[in-house]
């Protein structure tokens, strides 16, 4: 399974993961918050509307790591967006 990452100017790399069960805006805070303490991390922005998760970080990131942090979560990682 493949994210889609592109890299803007400052050198950071922004990810977009799909993420199934979010439904509220408490489901956002807690996959936010979980992918946040990933290292490298420098923003999240969860959609519960559309399932999507914006990650900006310093470098591309491993996708186990994010899958880990959404579980922890109590979600799904369910590929990219």
């Amino acid at each position: 399974m493949s994210t889609q990452a592109d890299t803007d100017t400052q050198g950071s790399v922004t990810t977009t993961y799909k993420v199934s069960g979010m439904s509220c805006g408490h489901c956002e805070g807690a996959v936010s918050g979980e992918i946040s303490k990933i290292e490298g991390v420098g923003s999240v922005r969860a959609t519960a509307s559309t399932g999507e998760v914006v990650v900006t970080s310093a470098a591309p990131l491993d996708e186990e790591a994010v899958r880990a942090a959404v579980d922890e979560a109590g979600f799904e990682l369910t590929g990219s967006a």
